[in-house]
């Protein structure tokens, strides 16, 4: 570390035996985020560091909060990692900007704090912004094991005004271009991130955005009968159309609107014209109830999710769409809560029609409306099934423990490289 960092935390398992020694050598993950819950990125991580750590073991988790977020007081310890958190003194550019360049000394200097050594650290957990030439040499190096670097995401240039000349798709690209250079293996969210990085001859495992099912409480919504309640939940960006959301909800028939409830968290009225793609002049026409959230806890969003109908998630079929994968969907899978959606991505292979949710025809506003008066008709019994059938994918499909021996054998593979 450096004289602008400061270690504010350190919070082993509580059945954590001394490190030093340790008969198995474990995964170390390295963030930057506000880590464990924080956005999609954070709760990626924090699932992958617990199915990464084979039986018996823990990930050991070094994270550099970042200095715009505020840290949580008394955050709760998570079972099965154990969690070191880096803080970055002052809030000035230049001190920012030098302590991102020391990251990975720092890191190696929190991991020596920890009590570990050479040798008891298998494989190093980076996301894919992180893999800077600096992390990449500097842990791969001291540490004498494997980097495995976990892709998340692909961004077009058509995501962004600017194009080539917005500097975050500028480290993006970069990053990635490391990847395809300095790594043999990769964890990726989808088939399609998959299939980029395999044809750059990285050996990749798909592994899905994943929950811990014992997390969400037991759904409880109203009979349909009384009203349905539809919920969008996460940061919409250009991503997730809004617009078209709510276009399709307005071409409902009056009566249908009047028993049509959508909550949406993650975004003020004030600010949707400028992060989503949301033209607020459309309110005008809806006369459902519509409620902005802005941004609100994670408790305040799981209990959102118990009591809806169907969470709501509507995108473009191509981009970055089909290179990256919802980490909503699996969420609300998981809290009883079917979904509303089209199919991109891998969505396919998880949401059937009627099963797991309803699946849009298509990504436009009369495909919403369409989707939307279906689940009107609904039953209370057909909606009871469908929110049964998604709990079970959600604990088949995307809880940690049933990926558990397939991410920890993948990244602990070719240990001895």
């Amino acid at each position: 570390m450096n004289d602008q960092t400061t270690v504010i935390g350190w919070r082993p398992r509580p059945d954590a035996g001394p490190t030093r020694g340790a008969a198995r050598p474990r995964p170390l993950l390295v963030g930057a985020y506000a880590f464990p819950h924080g956005d999609a990125t954070s709760n990626r991580l924090l699932q992958l560091a617990r199915s990464a750590a084979p039986d018996g073991a823990q990930t050991l988790v070094v994270n550099d909060w970042p200095c715009e977020v505020a840290v949580p007081a008394g955050q709760p310890g998570v079972a099965g990692i154990e969690l070191v958190t880096l803080r970055i003194r002052g809030r000035h550019h230049l001190t920012r900007a030098s302590a991102r360049l020391a990251r990975p000394l720092r890191v190696l200097r929190a991991v020596r704090r920890a009590g570990v050594g050479r040798g008891d650290v298998s494989v190093v957990l980076l996301p894919m912004a992180l893999l800077t030439l600096g992390n990449w040499a500097t842990l791969r190096l001291v540490l004498r094991c494997p980097v495995v670097v976990d892709a998340s995401e692909r961004h077009d240039r058509r995501q962004f005004r600017r194009g080539w000349l917005t500097p975050y798709f500028v480290r993006h690209r970069w990053s990635t271009f490391l990847a395809t250079r300095l790594v043999d293996r990769a964890t990726a969210v989808s088939t399609t991130l998959a299939d980029y990085l395999t044809g750059h001859g990285l050996d990749v495992l798909v592994v899905p955005p994943q929950v811990d099912c014992d997390e969400f409480r037991a759904p409880q919504p109203p009979p349909i009968s009384d009203g349905l309640r539809l919920l969008y939940a996460g940061t919409p960006g250009r991503k997730d159309m809004l617009d078209v959301i709510l276009r399709g909800i307005s071409r409902l028939a009056p009566e249908h609107q009047r028993r049509v409830s959508l909550t949406i968290a993650g975004v003020r009225a004030a600010d949707a014209a400028a992060h989503s793609d949301l033209d607020v002049g459309v309110l005008d026409a809806v006369s459902a109830d519509v409620r902005f959230l802005g941004r609100v806890p994670r408790e305040t969003v799981l209990t959102l999710l118990s009591e809806s109908h169907f969470s709501m998630l509507v995108r473009p079929t191509g981009g970055y769409a089909a290179n990256g994968f919802p980490s909503k969907v699996p969420e609300s899978l998981a809290a009883g809560c079917p979904v509303l959606l089209n199919h991109t991505s891998d969505l396919t292979a998880y949401v059937h029609d009627g099963v797991e949710g309803l699946v849009l025809d298509g990504n436009g506003p009369d495909d919403v409306r369409s989707a939307v008066e279906r689940a009107l008709r609904l039953r209370d019994e057909e909606w009871t099934a469908m929110s049964v059938a998604a709990r079970s994918r959600a604990r088949d499909s995307f809880d940690h423990r049933a990926w558990r021996d397939r991410v920890s054998a993948f990244v602990t593979a070719g240990r001895g490289d």
